[in-house]
């Protein structure tokens, strides 16, 4: 029980960290870049320009605001359902991780929708004309990444079925 309470509340700080690095570094993106020319850090690879995305990755569903608001609201209602439903375990500490970087980045982007109706977006590696992308996109990245290479080289079937079958959810 208080393994399990101190687990919690190490994962509840890291997500609010994560939270505040990506809202702050926004926040700087707004101060510095917004009708700013681009910064450039890496002549012809990587430089820093505002951008308000009013869609999801790469500008899909420009303009549908709400369908992405509900949407977002809806996968991270799931994903921290099973969060919190997975084995208790040091096995599953990885899928943790994973989940903790993917609702983190969710959320952020969230906030923006909400507060601004749109998403800041700033980095933009100019060598391989690659969108627009932001801190939480990220963690988003990278949380489903490892996910991708977990579920693929270090659980089992059996474990893997465990993850995402739906009667495993409904029978915690």
């Amino acid at each position: 029980m208080m393994k399990s309470l101190k687990r919690n509340i190490c994962s509840l700080i890291v997500f609010f960290l994560l939270i505040l690095l990506d809202q702050y570094t926004k926040h700087l993106a707004i101060l510095h870049l917004k009708g700013q020319p681009s910064f450039v850090l890496l002549d012809g690879i990587l430089e820093f320009s505002y951008l308000e995305n009013t869609g999801a990755a790469f500008s899909s569903f420009s303009g549908k605001q709400t369908f992405l608001i509900v949407l977002t609201i809806l996968v991270i209602a799931v994903l921290a359902w099973r969060y919190f439903t997975l084995p208790a375990n040091g096995r599953f500490l990885w899928i943790r991780i994973c989940l903790l970087f993917i609702l983190s980045g969710a959320v952020g982007n969230l906030i923006d929708r909400l507060s601004r109706r749109y998403v800041v977006d700033f980095i933009y590696f100019v060598l391989i004309n690659f969108p627009k992308f932001n801190v939480a996109d990220i963690f988003i990245t990278v949380g489903v990444a490892v996910l991708a290479v977990l579920m693929l080289f270090y659980y089992n079937e059996e474990e893997c079925g465990t993850l995402i079958s739906v009667d495993s959810l409904l029978r915690k």
